[in-house]
């Protein structure tokens, strides 16, 4: 047995006792604990300062698993047939004898459930036995975690365990897609751009603009992912008190700033470089104690609609 191994099976052990344990997944690091536990649920609403009214992703296995916790019509076999493992979401209705705790569901009678790709969080779950809830390891509304050490940082002695699987390689959190309605909404744009959900489905996707006081799905508050600094969206250059976050070519005043006070999500313009970079470089740019982080335009192409959508909320001001 590996060092990871031998981590993997202490941590699935006491994710079995009510434990709550951060691991890594392609998008974030997840803060686990027993989605059919009420109180592991309770304890990983305490450690992150979250708001109960805001449902947790269930994170299970394989499609077979996810079967058992919720119905499962053709729009949603098809998305996790071409998507799962990976960085998708979907909301479905719940079985009449899902264990899912009411708790995580924030009382609704749906289910946001996920099969994530990465081999740690793969041996985990099927170690545990068990879905986990799984939201960002990080205190509601501040960045998301893309590394070991910013759990760390951010949860310290909250959490009863870190796995350190390395960075995340997509970088933002999964797509949350709705198969409720007549056609499928997308409720959090994310790690599967739309339009590849779109070819799958062989129709047009929806967004939603949902109630930030009512979220039914996670991300949905108008403030989140938020650094300390103030963000200013859409900047042609950064003002020489401020940091910058680039993403194409830099401008001359960028490089004008130290080098803690500068970073570049693609230097080529790649929004799926840029994604992965994202939550890392703003750790990062608020570490640089810069009140201000001058952000330069995304397009909203591919990928760009889920790291637009975070820029705007880590942008906004805070609702608490």
């Amino acid at each position: 047995m590996t060092d990871l191994d031998a981590e993997i099976a202490r941590a699935a052990l006491l994710l079995q006792q009510g434990g709550i344990v951060a691991f890594p997944t392609e998008t974030v690091y997840g803060l686990g604990g027993d989605a059919t536990s009420d109180r592991a649920v309770a304890r990983i609403f305490e450690a992150k300062g979250r708001p109960s009214f805001n449902p947790l992703i269930s994170h299970v296995p394989d499609l077979a698993a996810a079967r058992a916790l919720g119905e499962f019509d053709e729009r949603a076999e098809r998305l996790a047939q071409v998507f799962w493992p990976g960085p998708l979401t979907l909301v479905v209705r719940r079985t009449k004898d899902c264990p899912v705790s009411l708790l995580a569901t924030a009382g609704l009678d749906t289910l946001a459930i996920r099969v994530p790709a990465h081999p740690v969080a793969q041996k985990l779950l099927r170690a545990v036995g068990r879905p986990l809830a799984a939201p960002s390891a990080n205190r509601s509304g501040q960045i998301s975690p893309t590394t070991a050490e910013h759990v760390r940082q951010g949860l310290g002695a909250k959490v009863d365990m870190v796995i350190d699987g390395g960075p995340c390689t997509v970088g933002i959190e999964s797509t949350i897609i709705s198969c409720l309605g007549e056609a499928p909404v997308v409720l959090r744009p994310g790690g599967i751009a739309r339009e590849d959900i779109a070819t799958a489905l062989g129709t047009a996707v929806q967004g939603l603009n949902a109630d930030p006081l009512v979220p039914n799905a996670p991300g949905q508050l108008s403030s989140h992912y938020a650094p300390r600094a103030k963000m200013r969206l859409n900047a042609q250059a950064p003002m020489p008190d401020e940091a910058w976050l680039g993403f194409g070519p830099d401008p001359d005043e960028a490089a004008a700033l130290p080098e803690d006070r500068r970073r570049n999500l693609s230097p080529s313009a790649d929004p799926v470089e840029a994604a992965a970079n994202l939550f890392r470089f703003m750790h990062e740019l608020d570490a640089s104690g810069a009140a201000t982080i001058a952000v330069a335009p995304v397009p909203p192409r591919g990928l760009g609609e889920g790291i637009n959508d975070r820029l705007r909320r880590a942008a906004a001001p805070a609702t608490n």
